[in-house]
């Protein structure tokens, strides 16, 4: 809790870029519900920070302080981070292409341009779409993304939802961008940032945070993760759980502060269902028990909790989650599930909270499981304001 930043008041220090540096990768999605789930990455953590706040942390305009590139999955990653994933970049790049075939022409024309024009959008290059089903990119769109997972392009700024797509000479600074660190030192780094944001994790908790074994790199075998965290510094441990005892890596200083009696006061919060604390569906099992599913692409007659369930974080576990929706200015809580009638209270928290983030002033539950939990569910929002 502490290391992904829900434990005591240094899980706030730094505001956004500080959590950002903190967690190491911020999943991006699609999906807008309450927010989109890098806005309620920060949230969670920081409380109701303004969305705008959030944005410029991600996408200052001025000065760049992230970029995005391939991490988890599509992630905001601090801009430091650059150097150390050149192994990916050189990965990809020896594939050859990734789901497209790549036309170098039009790789050529897009660097043209970029370099003529300044930052572009997959729009102002000529359209994104080809005119196919959602997945058909046009031409440029390959080439533009092609360039991004190479690094020859680099994307610290969004319009909207759309990336704009730039030189990295031009955003990412000289001492970044000329320093290309060989496939171990970047394995290195990155298994020990994976450390800080976990504290602790398995050879498999470390490779499914940074996914080593995709993206054209094969870098997570368990020997290779071994001698990177040696030479991170790391603290080799036995993880208990599951079936059998499992090899990991420790961060000394979450070691030090657990030694050092380890308190602080742990946050309540919805969580977004892309959020590093759970986007491990093993782990999250592992470590709260908790079966993490996402059913937002399940039909809606087979949804079993709902379209987009954020679970409750609360005293350190995962005691219940919700289906939410926005109407007017009521937040809608389509359904909620909660373990115990003691979760009731922490859930109208965490729901009143959410709502004021957003700009509601009424919440309205349409579901509660078990059904008994309706009524103090009803008695916890009233006394936090909200009918």
């Amino acid at each position: 809790m502490r290391a992904q930043g829900f434990l005591g008041a240094g899980g706030r220090r730094g505001g956004v870029g500080g959590m950002l540096r903190r967690v190491a990768a911020v999943q991006l999605d699609t999906i807008s519900v309450l927010a989109r789930s890098h806005e309620l990455v920060a949230y969670a953590r920081l409380g109701p920070v303004g969305r705008q706040q959030v944005e410029q942390a991600y996408w200052h305009p001025a000065k760049p302080r992230a970029f995005e590139y391939w991490a988890h999955a599509a992630c905001v990653l601090p801009l430091e981070d650059w150097p150390y994933y050149a192994a990916r970049r050189r990965g990809i790049r020896a594939q050859g292409q990734r789901w497209h075939k790549v036309s170098q022409r039009a790789c050529d024309e897009v660097l043209a341009r970029l370099r003529a024009e300044g930052p572009l959008t997959a729009t102002q290059l000529g359209g994104a779409k080809a005119g196919g089903p959602w997945w058909d990119w046009s031409e440029v769109k390959i080439a533009a993304e092609w360039l991004l997972d190479t690094g020859q392009a680099v994307c610290v700024r969004r319009i909207g939802w759309r990336r704009v797509y730039d030189l990295p000479e031009r955003v990412v600074p000289a001492a970044l961008l000329n320093h290309e660190p060989s496939d171990g030192e970047c394995l290195s780094y990155l298994v020990a940032s994976t450390a800080r944001a976990l504290g602790v994790a398995t050879h498999a908790d470390i490779n499914e945070y940074q996914r080593l074994n995709g993206f054209g790199a094969k870098l997570g075998d368990p020997e290779n993760l071994d001698v990177a965290a040696a030479a991170a510094g790391l603290t080799p441990v036995t993880v208990a759980g599951g079936r059998r005892a499992a090899r990991g890596w420790a961060d000394p200083q979450a070691l030090a502060w657990l030694a050092a009696g380890g308190r602080g006061t742990h946050r309540t919060s919805l969580l977004s269902p892309f959020d590093s604390l759970i986007w491990d569906r093993k782990r999250t099992l592992r470590m709260f028990g908790y079966q993490h599913v996402l059913e937002a692409y399940v039909p809606k007659d087979k949804r079993l909790h709902g379209y987009y369930t954020m679970p409750l974080l609360a005293g350190g576990r995962i005691v219940g989650r919700v289906d939410p929706a926005r109407s007017g200015r009521t937040l809608v809580a389509r359904h909620v599930t909660l373990d115990k009638a003691a979760a009731a209270a922490p859930m109208a928290r965490a729901l009143a909270e959410a709502a004021s983030w957003v700009g509601c002033d009424t919440i309205h539950p349409e579901r509660t499981s078990p059904p008994a939990l309706a009524q103090p569910l009803a008695a916890a929002l009233q006394a936090a304001g909200f009918s």
